[in-house]
């Protein structure tokens, strides 16, 4: 996305799929997701749809900072180029992201939840932790067809409330779409987020990852651990990304 003003320098960038991931620190991505427009962590599991997918591969070419969440892929770069890239987590993005000052003002931040259960628990961790926020700050997303992701209604929300950020905490693969959807339907100088299951981790709505799990890339098994029936499928599919790895490194999947 090109609304925000040009930034004085470009940003470290490693090309992977015909994506430009960001390659920096932890810090260095929230001083640039505060101004970007859409901000993306896509993990493993939705990668691999890059060459079938064409609105989740367009949100990730449009957004303005795309973390290198995935650990698999990181250490299949580092296998296949001998290159050491930095990771950034959604977990850690949101860690960092909710220390800043200005996501503590009143009205500053608007959260789009996936279900009321999840809203209910973010909304007391995030209230414990200092922040002003009810039921008001947040809406529940719909489930959204894959083919096309819009929300007219939730556009029509965020003009009026007219908030500074937007952090979506729903599934990876639609939350993009989401954001990509958002990004260019709602006026305004608005930062969306799109950071998945992170802030369940944090707030124990899904299973809590200690941030030594998280540094050493085995936040996937925790979350297996927890979930095995719906996870293990999801991981195991996630093995995809090697061969296309192998296959595009740089370049852009094509449709198989």
């Amino acid at each position: 996305m090109n609304s925000q003003p040009q930034k004085t320098s470009s940003p470290p960038k490693r090309r992977i799929l015909g994506v430009d991931f960001f390659v920096g620190s932890g810090h260095e991505a929230v001083r640039r997701g505060l101004s970007a427009r859409l901000v993306v962590v896509p993990a493993a599991p939705a990668l691999v749809d890059l060459p079938m997918d064409a609105g989740y591969r367009e949100a990730l070419e449009q957004a303005d900072l795309v973390l290198t969440d995935s650990g698999f892929m990181v250490l299949l770069w580092r296998l296949l180029t001998g290159e050491r890239l930095e990771r950034v987590s959604g977990y850690r993005y949101l860690q960092l992201l909710l220390a800043e000052t200005e996501l503590r003002q009143p009205g500053a931040v608007f959260w789009v939840m996936p279900s009321t259960a999840a809203r209910d628990r973010n909304l007391g961790w995030l209230r414990a932790q200092g922040f002003v926020c009810d039921e008001s700050d947040c809406y529940i997303a719909p489930f959204y067809r894959s083919a096309g992701v819009t929300d007219p209604q939730l556009c029509a929300m965020l003009a009026m409330r007219k908030p500074r950020h937007v952090v979506i905490c729903i599934g990876g693969g639609t939350q993009e779409k989401l954001g990509l959807h958002l990004a260019r339907n709602c006026p305004g100088p608005i930062a969306f987020h799109c950071i998945g299951a992170a802030m369940g981790f944090l707030s124990g709505d899904q299973v809590r990852i200690p941030e030594w799990a998280d540094s050493w890339f085995l936040g996937w098994a925790f979350r297996c651990l927890a979930d095995p029936r719906r996870l293990v499928p999801r991981y195991l599919k996630a093995f995809r990304l090697a061969g296309l790895m192998r296959q595009y490194r740089h370049l852009a999947p094509t449709a198989l």
